[in-house]
Parts: C-alpha cells; sequence; structure tokens
C-alpha cells in the first residue's frame, strides 16, 4: 500500500524559509512523477511545482523562491521554500504519480506566513 507522509510545514516570518518533506512507503520512487501542490483556506488546490526524473517545473508564482528535489535512495521529496509570503500560507500536499499504479496524495502540512 502506497502511503506520503509530509513534514516540515509550520509557522514562519515573511521572508523566511521552510524545508518540505514527502517520505514515500510502498513503492519506489523512480520513474514517479512527484509533485506538491496547495490548498489556502476558500480556494481550490493549486499546483504548484512538480520533479519526473531530472526534469521540474514551477508555477509562476513560486518561480525562483521555491525548489524541488528528490532523493530515490530515500524515497522522499523535498520543497525548499525561500522568500515566503503571506500570500503561500496554505496546506501542502505531497502527490505521486505511477502510469501503472495511479495517483497517490499525502494528508497534507500546514504553512503559515505571518508576523
Amino acid at each position: 500500500q502506497v502511503r506520503l507522509v509530509e513534514s516540515g510545514g509550520g509557522l514562519v516570518q515573511p521572508g523566511g524559509s521552510l524545508r518540505l518533506s514527502c517520505a514515500v512507503s510502498g513503492n519506489s520512487l523512480s520513474r514517479s512523477s512527484m509533485g506538491w501542490y496547495r490548498q489556502a483556506p476558500g480556494k481550490e488546490r493549486e499546483w504548484v511545482a512538480d520533479i519526473t526524473g531530472g526534469s521540474v517545473t514551477y508555477s509562476d508564482s513560486v518561480k525562483g523562491r521555491f525548489t524541488i528535489s528528490r532523493d530515490d535512495a530515500k524515497n522522499t521529496v523535498y520543497l525548499q521554500m525561500n522568500s515566503l509570503k503571506p500570500k503561500d500560507a496554505a496546506v501542502y500536499y505531497c502527490n505521486a504519480f505511477w502510469i501503472w499504479k495511479g495517483n497517490y496524495w499525502g494528508q497534507g502540512t500546514q504553512v503559515t506566513v505571518s508576523s
């Protein structure tokens, strides 16, 4: 059974940094597409970034501030978030997709950006 567990969220001041982690169990990360999404109160879930093999893409709202990476040996995906803004506050979700296995989500981790 595939399980994704996010961690690393918390309260940070504007301009600060956080590093989110997504630990995957039940299947290897190899040949997966991994992504981060976020959902703020009253808003729809939005895509933030994804990584497939060595290829990464970012939403315009986080480009230049966030970095997604993966360590297949540790079966973990990361999201380094720098220069955080109040509008980045949301629950952040990890997503894993394998063509032969389907789509999986973590339970989310809360990020609060406030002074």
